[in-house]
């Protein structure tokens, strides 16, 4: 659905996106339409934001994080998994926040594109009118203080997005850096400076370790919000929403409740598999669809109540029991596991064997599970804080005892891993 509004809008989409859409409404000749032309490397600015008319949810927080906003808040980073809703929220404080500021820019870094910050500076700077020269681009510090100037004098709306794409791991610290570091020296001028007009929002799956220890030193200019998934009533208001039947104690809202808990809330998945349900050839047939897949679930729901804490031998198929779900979901996360086995390999052999634990267990389950694998103490807390850093396990409190688990999709995809691993070690 997000991306035939980007279509819609006139907004680029991927190949793969447009074929299925072309194959959808019957246009076989969609390879002689399609702009196959390179894509420049290089963010992409669009002076306006969309805007989701099926939004739902987080309406407290949306009042929260636009109150903070108004005041002295500077930047907000929105965090999160793939696929939690981080865009879609960054969008709506942009519509909630018109009448504070009217001019709205966004950056969206897409797919696997790098964009270095005196790049970037200059397409802002043309976008507001400005002249920039070839000299001018070759001067990052003057562009720096050039944008910062035009921020703090201006109300600009400015949404980064994607902000993972241009940050890399340490292999030694798995942190999560700026590749250029006059992104980093960009937002030190903006946090530290006297004043500013301006609003940075940025989404990104890794927190960006650089800016949160220079926010650090600014509490009231910069937030970051972490993001989890719809709780029950949001969840069933998407589903009603989307045009399903959620009314009454039907069978209908129990099997939507059901599949709703196992994903945890997942925005873009639920999104998924109510456009299955709604189209053919179950056509809004919530019953049929669950005598179908709701198998799927059950085993979800049945490992959950077992007493034994681990089992590598789970099969969880939640991110791509469909095409839907596999063209939807499974690719997304697929691209960040692969992105963390190449920045920090070490914390995505901790993902694939932690996926073994089916509920949440002390710190010291998993250091022990990379001590087993043969590493040190410092390279257990490095791979662990990387996980941390990119959300792929979470922390809870259980009878005052901190635990760390995984989301059931990241499992799903990282039992997949590690069973791949398995078979290729024998």
């Amino acid at each position: 659905m997000p991306t035939l509004k980007r279509f819609w809008r006139g907004h680029p989409i991927r190949q793969e996106f447009f074929r299925d859409i072309c194959q959808a409404v019957g246009l076989e000749n969609w390879e002689e339409i399609i702009d196959n032309s390179p894509m420049q490397q290089k963010a992409k600015i669009s002076p306006s934001l969309g805007y989701d008319d099926d939004w739902v949810g987080r309406a407290e927080l949306i009042s929260q994080l636009s109150a903070k906003l108004r005041g002295g808040c500077r930047v907000l980073i929105l965090t999160g998994i793939t696929g939690i809703g981080k865009t879609v929220l960054a969008e709506r404080l942009a519509v909630e926040l018109q009448d504070y500021s009217p001019e709205s820019f966004r950056v969206n870094f897409d797919h696997e594109e790098r964009a270095d910050f005196a790049s970037v500076a200059a397409q802002l700077l043309t976008t507001w009118g400005e002249t920039v020269t070839p000299e001018n681009r070759q001067e990052p510090q003057q562009l720096l203080n050039w944008v910062v100037s035009r921020l703090r004098q201006n109300r600009y709306l400015v949404l980064i997005d994607s902000v993972e794409i241009i940050l890399a791991g340490n292999a030694e610290t798995g942190w999560s850096d700026f590749q250029d570091r006059w992104w980093e020296k960009f937002f030190q001028s903006l946090l530290s400076a006297n004043s500013c007009e301006s609003r940075i929002i940025l989404t990104s799956q890794d927190l960006p370790g650089q800016l949160e220890a220079i926010g650090l030193g600014y509490p009231k200019f910069w937030y970051c919000q972490s993001l989890s998934g719809f709780n029950q009533s949001e969840q069933l208001e998407l589903f009603e929403k989307t045009g399903l039947e959620v009314s009454g104690e039907s069978s209908a809202r129990t099997y939507l409740g059901r599949i709703g808990a196992a994903y945890e809330g997942h925005p873009l998945a639920l999104r998924a598999i109510a456009g299955e349900m709604l189209n053919h050839p179950f056509n809004g047939n919530v019953a049929a669809y669950w005598k179908q897949y709701g198998h799927e679930v059950e085993e979800v729901e049945q490992i959950q109540q077992q007493e034994e804490i681990k089992s590598a031998d789970d099969e969880f198929r939640l991110d791509r029991y469909t095409r839907s779900l596999q063209r939807a979901v499974k690719q997304r996360i697929e691209k960040t596991f692969e992105r963390l086995a190449k920045d920090v390999f070490n914390a995505y052999m901790l993902l694939c064997f932690g996926s073994a634990y089916r509920r949440p267990v002390p710190e010291k389950f998993w250091l022990k599970t990379m001590e087993r694998l043969g590493f040190d103490r410092e390279q257990q807390l490095a791979a662990l804080d990387a996980l941390r850093d990119r959300y792929l396990i979470e922390e809870e409190i259980v009878n005052d005892n901190l635990l760390l688990r995984q989301h059931n999709l990241i499992r799903s995809t990282a039992l997949f891993h590690l069973k791949n691993w398995n078979n290729s070690s024998r």
